[in-house]
C-alpha cells in the first residue's frame, strides 16, 4: 500500500518526462495572455438545440488549442433566454472586464485600466454572406465599439480537407487519394453549394480548387440562394463529361435554411454530403482568427494534409 510520504517499496514511480531539448524539441503549447479579450462565436440561423451542440463543439475545439481561452457563444436571431442575442453576450464581456478590474484593484493589486475590445467576434461561417455580416456587425455596434469583428473562415485549404471528409463520409469521394482503391459511388463532379450570392460563389471557388485538386475531379460553386444557380452549375458539369455528380455544402449548418439542401440536392440530381458542421478543422480556423487579432500563434496545423 502507499504511504503518505510516496508508493510502497517495490512499486513503480512514475516521474516526469524530461523536457526535451535540440532543434527537434517539441514546442510549448500557447496559451492565452492575462487579460486577453473573449472569443465570442457569433452563430447564424435560428438557434435550436442542435445548433448550440454544434457551437459548443466548435468552442470546445478552440478552447483545447488554447488553454485559458474565455469563450461565448452569441446568437443572432437569440431570443435571450435559452439562446443570448450576440449583443447581450458582447455586453457580458464588457461588464465582465470592469467587474475584474474593480476587485483587482480593490484587492490592492496594481493594475492597468482596460483598454482595447473587451471580445473577438468570429463569425460562425465558411464565407461571406452580406446580410448576415450586416447583422453581426450591427450587434458589434450597437456594443458600444468595445469588440472586434474577424473575417470568414475561408477560403481555407483545411476547409477543402472537411469536404473531401464529408464527401468520403458519405460514400462519394475516395477517403483517401494515396491509395488506389475505388468506391462505387464516387462522384466525378462537385457542385460545391454555398449561400450568400454572387460573393459566396467567388470565394466558395477558391476553396472549390483546392478540392478538385484533392479528388481530382472537377469542382464548381453554385448558390443556393440563388433560383436555377445548382440546376445550372449541374448541367454544366454534365456537359463537359461528368456523369455522377455529388453536392458538397460549403457551409458549416446554422446558416443554412431547412429543406433547401434537399430541395438542391433533388435539383440537380444527385447525392448530397452533410454540411461541415463541427469537424475540427472549424474550430481551428475560429481560433487562428481569434488569436490572429491578439497576434499570437498557438500550436495548431496551419494548411491541410493530404488524405
Amino acid at each position: 500500500m502507499s504511504s503518505p510520504t510516496g508508493p510502497a517499496s517495490g512499486l513503480p514511480v512514475r516521474m516526469p518526462r524530461p523536457r526535451q531539448t535540440g532543434r527537434h524539441r517539441r514546442p510549448e503549447p500557447a496559451a492565452a495572455p492575462e487579460g486577453a479579450p473573449a472569443l465570442v462565436l457569433a452563430v447564424p440561423g435560428a438557434p435550436s438545440a442542435a445548433i448550440r451542440s454544434l457551437a459548443e463543439e466548435v468552442v470546445s475545439i478552440a478552447r483545447s488549442e488554447l488553454p485559458g481561452l474565455e469563450a461565448a457563444i452569441g446568437y443572432l436571431d437569440g431570443d435571450d433566454a435559452e439562446y443570448p442575442t450576440l449583443a447581450t453576450v458582447l455586453s457580458r464581456a464588457a461588464a465582465l472586464r470592469t467587474e475584474r478590474y474593480e476587485l483587482a484593484l480593490a484587492a490592492g493589486r496594481e493594475v492597468s485600466a482596460p483598454e482595447g475590445p473587451a471580445a473577438v467576434v468570429v463569425p460562425l461561417l465558411a464565407g461571406p454572406d452580406s446580410a448576415l455580416m450586416r447583422q453581426i456587425r450591427q450587434a458589434v455596434m450597437d456594443s458600444g465599439n468595445l469588440a472586434e469583428l474577424t473575417d470568414v473562415l475561408g477560403p481555407h485549404p483545411l476547409l477543402a480537407e472537411a469536404l473531401h471528409v464529408r464527401l468520403s463520409e458519405a460514400g462519394l469521394a475516395r477517403a483517401d487519394r494515396a491509395r488506389l482503391f475505388t468506391v462505387a459511388t464516387a462522384a466525378d463532379g462537385i457542385v460545391l453549394a454555398t449561400v450568400g450570392g454572387e460573393e459566396a460563389v467567388q470565394a466558395a471557388g477558391i476553396t472549390g480548387m483546392l478540392l478538385a485538386a484533392r479528388l481530382a475531379v472537377p469542382v464548381i460553386a453554385a448558390a443556393l440562394d440563388q433560383e436555377g444557380s445548382i440546376t445550372a452549375v449541374a448541367e454544366q458539369l454534365r456537359a463537359s463529361g461528368s456523369e455522377q455528380l455529388a453536392l458538397a455544402p460549403y457551409l458549416i449548418g446554422p446558416e443554412l435554411a431547412e429543406g433547401l439542401l434537399d430541395a438542391a440536392a433533388k435539383e440537380a440530381g444527385c447525392a448530397a454530403a452533410e454540411p461541415l458542421g463541427a469537424y475540427p478543422a472549424i474550430g481551428k480556423l475560429v481560433l487562428s482568427q481569434y488569436t490572429a487579432v491578439l497576434g499570437i500563434a498557438p500550436q495548431q496545423a496551419q494548411g491541410a494534409p493530404a488524405l
